[in-house]
C-alpha cells in the first residue's frame, strides 16, 4: 500500500477522493491511503522543501495543486535542486478547482492509481500532472 500525502491546498477534498476510490472500486485493491500533513507528523505550515524530503524519506507520494516557485524552498525549486533518478514523483492535480466535479475527480483517481501501479516507471520524473 502506498501512502499519499495530501498537501494543504487539497486536504479539504480527502473525503471526495476516498468516496471516488470506493465508487470506482479501487479501494478493493488496497493500493493507497490518503493522509494529511498532521497525520504524517508535519505542521500545516511546514515548508515545501521539508514536505518533499519527508515524502522521500518515508516513501509517501505527495498529492498537491501547488505549482509555484516563489522562493528558495518552494516545491518546484526543491524538485529542481534535489530530484534524483530514484526520487518519488510529486503528483500535481492539473486543475485543483475542478476536484469538486465527479468526472474530473474520477479521472484523477484513475491517473493516480496508474502511477502507483507503475511507480518504478515514474521514479526520478519530478512532477506528474493528473489527470493524464
Amino acid at each position: 500500500m502506498i501512502t499519499v500525502l495530501l498537501d494543504n491546498d487539497i486536504t479539504g477534498h480527502r473525503e471526495l477522493f476516498i468516496g471516488t476510490l470506493k465508487s470506482t472500486r479501487w479501494d478493493e485493491h488496497s493500493l493507497l491511503e490518503f493522509i494529511t500533513l498532521p497525520e504524517a507528523g508535519l505542521a500545516r505550515n511546514t515548508i515545501d522543501r521539508e514536505i518533499w524530503w519527508h515524502c522521500q524519506t518515508h516513501g509517501y507520494l505527495l498529492l498537491t495543486g501547488n505549482r509555484n516557485q516563489e522562493d528558495a524552498d518552494s516545491l518546484e525549486q526543491t524538485m529542481q535542486e534535489e530530484n534524483t533518478p530514484d526520487s518519488l514523483p510529486v503528483i500535481t492535480i492539473s486543475h485543483p478547482q475542478r476536484v469538486i466535479e465527479a468526472d474530473y475527480r474520477e479521472r484523477c483517481i484513475h491517473s493516480l492509481v496508474d502511477i502507483i501501479i507503475f511507480l518504478n516507471q515514474y521514479l526520478g520524473t519530478g512532477r506528474q500532472y493528473i489527470p493524464q
